[in-house]
């Protein structure tokens, strides 16, 4: 067991050397900590109401005083999408979290206790994910109707399976191993197993699905919300903001364009950083004796 532990210890600390490294995921890093501080001081940083209206600075272009322009309600853009950060990150953490709480439950016991309740689980992860996940989520949401609090849960509800599939194939990988039936036959529960032996091993795989699962829950939302199935006005969501504006994009370019790259450059950032995690945890790039990377 001490060499496990030992084993776990120093696949986590040559993880953080290799990090430092990787400059890609150093550049995501970056970046999602901007937003992440953006989002923690939005009141300092916005000069601006992101909800009140001003009909007389309507459509205005950027300029020293509304330096990303005004939408056609004459709000600040700045304003709005600093406050925008808040929603963006809170959707794709929130969504990931209640996907990856899920997933991890079905993966678990799917793959540790198979038999037909592996069967049943994976039919209906297969069954979920012959849909689309966009429109798995209009779906959902078209059921529990159009907020942003029922587009995060559809966003999580469709993000289930890929965790799920990633903690099973984990699973199946080291249920077998010698550590795993030394601990079954000194009678430990099983219980006592899943939570100290398997599930930390499983927190490389699902730390690196969740960090791309932001990714994609975001540009979920955002998508529900341009089609008028989550945030609504005025709440300032980016995707909300893209609905609000697309009439405007010859006249108005800058209520289009600036909340379109706050959405890609914190996609792009997670995605950095997840593709950075992904290749730092992959068991290949680790030789157990004398560990080389």
């Amino acid at each position: 067991m001490s060499l496990e532990r030992n084993y776990n210890r120093g696949l986590w600390k040559r993880s953080l050397i290799k990090f430092k490294r990787h400059k890609t995921g150093i550049i995501g890093g970056l970046i999602l900590l901007i937003y992440i501080i953006t989002a923690v001081f939005a009141p300092y940083i916005a000069k601006f109401d992101p909800i009140a209206q001003n009909l007389s600075e309507r459509l205005q272009p950027p300029s020293w005083k509304h330096i990303l322009g005004t939408d056609y309600a004459g709000r600040d853009i700045f304003s709005r999408i600093i406050y925008g950060t808040r929603i963006s990150i809170t959707i794709g953490f929130v969504s990931v979290l209640l996907a990856l709480i899920f997933g991890t439950i079905l993966g678990v016991s799917s793959g540790y206790f198979g038999g037909w309740w592996d069967i049943l689980i994976m039919r209906i992860i297969d069954i979920m994910l012959a849909f689309p996940t966009i429109l798995l989520a209009i779906g959902i949401v078209a059921v529990l109707g159009p907020r942003l609090e029922n587009a995060m849960i559809a966003v999580g509800i469709v993000s289930i399976p890929q965790f799920a599939r990633v903690v099973r194939a984990t699973i199946l990988s080291i249920k077998e191993k010698d550590y795993i039936n030394s601990a079954k036959a000194l009678g430990i529960g099983e219980i006592r197993i899943i939570v100290r032996h398997i599930l930390p091993n499983v927190l490389a795989p699902i730390i690196v699905q969740a960090t791309l699962g932001i990714a994609s829950a975001i540009l979920e939302a955002a998508g529900l919300s341009f089609l008028g199935l989550g945030a609504r006005p005025p709440i300032p969501e980016w995707g909300a903001m893209l609905s609000e504006s697309r009439q405007y994009l010859r006249s108005a370019p800058w209520t289009v364009i600036f909340p379109g790259l706050a959405i890609m450059f914190l996609v792009l950032a997670f995605n950095l950083f997840g593709d950075a995690l992904r290749d730092i945890f992959d068991p290949r790039s680790y030789k157990w004796k004398g560990g080389t990377f």
